[in-house]
């Protein structure tokens, strides 16, 4: 995976703010780059330093096997919920999930001044490296 692309990725969720939260798909969206599978790939391997929970899949499941730590967050964050999350807190039964209806994230102004930045970024170095890779193939 392209170092740029990894950054791109994580640029993004670190603008993400406590309470909300987004697709992987959103993501690649809004840095134009990619799609739901990439992104998970990067949040899995390079994640851990970034809110990782507030990106979901789009049914708003959290990250597999990391339920129980994202409930946490998302409780302390006032993320809203669906299901039965209080008695997963409890127990580590039931089921629930992020209702990212109304937690999408809605950025704003200055969120997509910052968004373009981090698209542009990532599109230049794309476009250097097809360049070389161009003049390579010469």
């Amino acid at each position: 995976m392209r170092t740029e692309y990894v950054e791109a990725v994580l640029a993004v969720v670190e603008l993400i703010p406590a309470g909300s939260a987004v697709a992987y798909g959103d993501v690649a969206e809004l840095i134009g780059s990619g799609g739901p599978r990439q992104v998970g790939s990067v949040m899995s391997h390079y994640g851990s330093g970034v809110p990782w929970w507030r990106v979901l899949r789009a049914n708003g499941q959290a990250p597999e096997g990391l339920e129980a730590e994202a409930l946490q967050y998302y409780v302390q964050e006032g993320t809203p919920l669906r299901g039965d999350f209080q008695r997963f807190a409890r127990t580590g039964e039931g089921r629930w999930r992020v209702d990212l209806a109304a937690a999408r994230w809605a950025p704003s102004d200055a969120d997509f001044d910052s968004l373009d930045a981090i698209a542009e970024r990532l599109e230049a170095s794309l476009r250097k490296l097809s360049a070389a890779n161009d003049g390579m193939s010469e």
